[in-house]
Formats: structure tokens, C-alpha cells, sequence
């Protein structure tokens, strides 16, 4: 629909609902059947497993770290709060979410565990690959 358009333009393409980087976090755990504790505050936060159901992350055990605040990523005009508005795209497109974060998660933790799987199998049957996170 974007790219159909007679005019270029901007559009916001979002939910309009706000979530926290935590929230996300949780979701994408709880996908993976691992439960989370968040200690510390600010930059001295830290997610850590605290108890890890069924095998999608055999290499994971209680105690572990597995989310850290890094500074280097902050931006350097951090805003407090980030919410999409997608009015302008449904009034001039007629376009609506058809997907919810929830759902979008779990697609995405799928496609990721498979290529985790994947790059295991190779690594264990002698094959050296690069791991890599853009696609």
C-alpha cells in the first residue's frame, strides 16, 4: 500500500499500544518456557533466569545472566516514553494492525530458535559457520 501511493509520504506504521523493553523481554522468555527475575536499577539492571520449562533453551540454567543494560546502545536524545501512532496510515491507506506484539513474538522466536537449531546441528557435525543476527 506504501508503495502504491501517486504521492511519497511518511507513515507511522505501529499499534498505537505502548510496551516496556521488559515487557518484551518477558514475552520473548516466556516463548522459550524461561521465567526472569530483574535485579538492579538503571544502568546496574540485569535479567536472570530463575527457571528454565521443557528444551528450547537447553544451554540456559538458573542463576544465569541473560539481559544486561548497556550504556553504549542509550541514544544520545533519550525520550522517556516511544509510542507509534498509526492514524494517518489507516485514514489515508485503510491500514490496521493484523498481527498482536504477543503473536509477533512468538513467530519471531520460532524463526530464531530454527536458525539456533540449525547452526548447533552444523557446529556439532564439524562445520564452522558464521553467526549472525542480520537478515
Amino acid at each position: 500500500m506504501l508503495l502504491q501511493q501517486e504521492q511519497a509520504d511518511d507513515f507511522v506504521i505501529a499499534n498505537g499500544v505502548q510496551y516496556s523493553v521488559r515487557q518484551f523481554i518477558h514475552m520473548t522468555a516466556q516463548e522459550l518456557g524461561i521465567t526472569l527475575r530483574f535485579v538492579g536499577e538503571g544502568v546496574n539492571e540485569q535479567a536472570i533466569v530463575q527457571a528454565v520449562e521443557g528444551d528450547k533453551a537447553p544451554a540456559l540454567k538458573p542463576g544465569d545472566v541473560v539481559v544486561k543494560v548497556d550504556p553504549r546502545y542509550f541514544r544520545p536524545t533519550e525520550v522517556e516514553t516511544l509510542l507509534g501512532d498509526p492514524a494517518k496510515a489507516k485514514d489515508s491507506l485503510g491500514w490496521v494492525p493484523q498481527i498482536a506484539l504477543q503473536n509477533m513474538v512468538a513467530e519471531m522466536v520460532v524463526s530464531d530458535l530454527a536458525d539456533a537449531q540449525r547452526h548447533a546441528l552444523l557446529k556439532n557435525h564439524g562445520y564452522a559457520i558464521a553467526v549472525t543476527s542480520e537478515h
